[in-house]
C-alpha cells in the first residue's frame, strides 16, 4: 500500500475512533510532555490525561502515519476526547503553549528570576532566588534562549538552566587541553567577572589575561563589576559610577579591598568568556581602561595605565563638547 493509502486508512480508523466516542470534543487539559517520552508512553500519558480515549487507536493511527517519530516534547493545551487527527497535528508541529524566554550573558541570578517572572515562566521571583541561593546556582544558570511552560515551577526552570550549563560550561572545562591550571570553581568565577568586563567579543581572552596576570603577583583584582555586585545583589542592579566610598563596602565579593577571588561566582557568564579564561591571550598586560570606541586600552605598567586614563578621559571630554555644541547648532 502506497504512503498516501496508509494516512487514508489511519485517518479513517481516527475518525472510526473518533465516532466510538463522540464527535465533540470536551473541556480543554493542559499536558507537559516530557523530554525522552517514547510514542507509546506519550499515547498512555494522553490517555490518563482523558486526552484520548482509546490509547490503541491513537497509536495504530500514529504508527500508520509515521508521526510516532515526530511527536516532540512540551506543554501542550488540548481537549478531552480530542480528535486523534488534531492531536497528532499539534505534537508533530510542536504548536505548545510554552513561552521563548531568553537570557543574556551576565545576569545575576536576581534578574534571571525577575525576566522569569515578567515572562510568565515562574510566578514567584523569590522562590526562584530562595532555591538557586539553596542549591548554590549563582552562576550556574546558562544564558540562552528557552521554551519554558507557563506558571513553571521555579526549581524545575533552575533545574533546566543549569543542565544546560553542565553541557555547555561543564564539558568545556572537561575536554580543556592541557588541563587546566585553575580549578572549575576559580575558572567560573573569572569568567563570570570577564563576561561583565568585556563589550567586544575579542578581548574577552585579554581582559582574562589581565586579572590571571594580577592573580599570579598577588595584586588585587580591583574588577568594578564585584563591587557592583555586592551593592545590586539583592535588587538585582548593577550601580554604575562607583564612588570611593562604594569601593571601600567590607564585603568578600569587593576585590578592591580584598586580594584574590571572591567566593562564588558574579553572573552567569557565556561559554566564549569561560573559553577566554581556559585561553587566556599571550600578554603581560596587568591594566586596562575603557577607550571611547567600546573597547579597552592595555597598559603593563602603572605609568602607561596613568597615561591611558587620562588620554580617555581627554577623548571623553572631547565627545561631550562635540555633543554639546551638535545640540546648540540643532536649537532654533
Amino acid at each position: 500500500m502506497s504512503r498516501n493509502g496508509l494516512i487514508a486508512g489511519a485517518a479513517a480508523l481516527a475518525l472510526a475512533g473518533a465516532l466510538a466516542w463522540g464527535l465533540r470534543p470536551g473541556a480543554p487539559v493542559r499536558v507537559e510532555i516530557p523530554s525522552g517520552l517514547s510514542a507509546r508512553q506519550t499515547a498512555e500519558l494522553l490517555g490518563r490525561e482523558g486526552v484520548v480515549q482509546s490509547v490503541f487507536v491513537f497509536r495504530v493511527f500514529i504508527k500508520l502515519t509515521g508521526f510516532d517519530r515526530q511527536l516532540k516534547p512540551g506543554a501542550y493545551t488540548l481537549r478531552v476526547r480530542e480528535w486523534p487527527t488534531v492531536i497528532a497535528r499539534k505534537l508533530t508541529l510542536g504548536l505548545t503553549d510554552d513561552i521563548k524566554v531568553t537570557i543574556p550573558e551576565g545576569y545575576m541570578a536576581s534578574q534571571i528570576a525577575e525576566r522569569l517572572a515578567k515572562a510568565g515562566v515562574i510566578t514567584d521571583a523569590g522562590a526562584f532566588q530562595r532555591y538557586v541561593d539553596a542549591k548554590r546556582l549563582e552562576g550556574r544558570l546558562f544564558p540562552s534562549t528557552y521554551h519554558f511552560p507557563p506558571r513553571y515551577a521555579p526549581e524545575k526552570a533552575a533545574a533546566v538552566m543549569n543542565a544546560e550549563f553542565e553541557k555547555q560550561i561543564g564539558a568545556a572545562y572537561a575536554a580543556a587541553s592541557p588541563r587546566p591550571e585553575r580549578t572549575f570553581e576559580e575558572t567560573l568565577v573569572l569568567a563570570s567577572i570577564v563576561e561583565r568586563e568585556a563589550v567586544l567579543p575579542q578581548e574577552r581572552p585579554i581582559i582574562a589575561a589581565v586579572y590571571l596576570n594580577r592573580l599570579k603577583k598577588k595584586m588585587p583584582l580591583q574588577a568594578d563589576p564585584t563591587v557592583q555586585y555586592a551593592l545590586g545583589r539583592e535588587d538585582g542592579k548593577w550601580k554604575k559610577g562607583l564612588t570611593r566610598s562604594d569601593l571601600q563596602l567590607p564585603s568578600p565579593y569587593n576585590t578592591y579591598a580584598r586580594r584574590g577571588l571572591p567566593p562564588g561566582p558574579i553572573c552567569s557568564p557565556g561559554l566564549e568568556s569561560f573559553l577566554g579564561v581556559l585561553n587566556p591571550a599571550k600578554t603581560s598586560a596587568l591594566y586596562f581602561v575603557a577607550d571611547t570606541t567600546g573597547g579597552h586600552l592595555f597598559s603593563e605598567t602603572n605609568e602607561e595605565h596613568s597615561k591611558a586614563r587620562m588620554l580617555y578621559k581627554k577623548e571623553l571630554k572631547k565627545i561631550k563638547a562635540q555633543l554639546k555644541k551638535d545640540a546648540a547648532a540643532k536649537t532654533p
